[in-house]
């Protein structure tokens, strides 16, 4: 049997997803979406483009859960989107009730599935998900530091122009503003950031980074990025499915890593056919640690006005 993964929320940022890993062959799709004919469509329209490309696999669309049976995996996009001046967090009531919802329902078709989530504000939604589920911390990964590290990749690639393929840049913390680039541990072919490019410049990269989604936000002024967040989707899909232990920026849930415990957060975690196979603790030093530790009182207190 194939792999199967299923996509909950046919919008941009899940019918892109689709697209990615399709493209890749990496697992047979389904996507789901309320609004009648256009996850057909889509899907219909992605499985005419397979003969193109010379790719194997089965896209389906559908407005109910049924499909979406014996997944392997669950990715859960569905929710508003932001609109220019919104933050994360202006979307958590509406989206909470989604993700519940989506979780409930596809669970109970797919009892071993594991859940990579999207929807904002991120980290609280995984924290809907695993109380929904009832799930362990293993199986519900949020898609965060992924994204924000390709967005700090980009930019240190276009200042300096050198190949992304040379740049490695780790981004922690909450998938929000108050996110923590870590600059001393991101290099270019191994030399430091800090020597390649001046602290104002470097300072810039950085303060982009944190704002690299509003940004697109403001230029689109109807809808939020999705090419790199599907990209990176599909990259964590890839990861889980093939067992390929690797190690990204992912919002996990944490037992007591980087001094922290009970709520999900952005930090280095290897991925495997298990989902979470643990999470990398890097050495910070108390500059860095300050900042995390900020971050992460702003995610304490929206998970607390969740109420979850």
């Amino acid at each position: 049997m194939p792999n199967k993964v299923s996509i909950i929320g046919a919008g941009m940022t899940g019918s892109t997803s689709a697209h990615w890993i399709a493209q890749q062959e990496i697992a047979d799709v389904v996507l789901v979406d309320i609004v009648e004919g256009m996850p057909q469509g889509k899907a219909l329209d992605l499985q005419e483009a397979m003969p193109v490309i010379g790719k194997d696999v089965s896209i389906v669309g559908s407005n109910d859960y049924e499909e979406t049976k014996g997944s392997d995996i669950i990715v859960i996009t569905a929710g508003l989107p932001r609109k220019p001046g919104m933050s994360r967090d202006d979307l958590l009531s509406t989206n909470s009730a989604i993700v519940k919802e989506a979780t409930e329902q596809t669970l109970r078709l797919s009892p071993d599935a594991i859940y990579i989530i999207l929807t904002n504000p991120l980290d609280v939604m995984c924290m809907v998900a695993m109380k929904a589920g009832n799930l362990p911390r293993e199986r519900i990964i949020g898609q965060a530091g992924i994204l924000d590290s390709a967005r700090m990749r980009a930019f240190v690639a276009m200042e300096l122009e050198v190949s992304v393929e040379n740049i490695n840049c780790y981004v922690l913390g909450g998938h929000g503003d108050s996110m923590v680039p870590l600059t001393r541990h991101s290099n270019v072919a191994g030399v430091p950031l800090n020597k390649m490019l001046s602290a104002e410049r470097l300072e810039a990269i950085v303060e982009r980074t944190r704002k690299g989604g509003g940004e697109i936000v403001a230029l689109l002024k109807k809808g939020s990025a999705y090419y790199a967040p599907a990209a990176a989707i599909a990259q964590m899909v890839e990861a889980i499915l093939k067992n390929k232990h690797l190690i990204v920026p992912v919002s996990v849930y944490l037992q007591g890593e980087y001094g922290h415990t009970d709520f999900f957060f952005g930090v280095p975690a290897q991925l495997g056919r298990d989902g979470l196979e643990k999470v990398i603790e890097y050495d910070l030093n108390e500059e860095e640690m300050e900042s995390l530790n900020k971050s992460a009182s702003h995610v304490t207190e929206v998970v607390e006005q969740a109420k979850i």
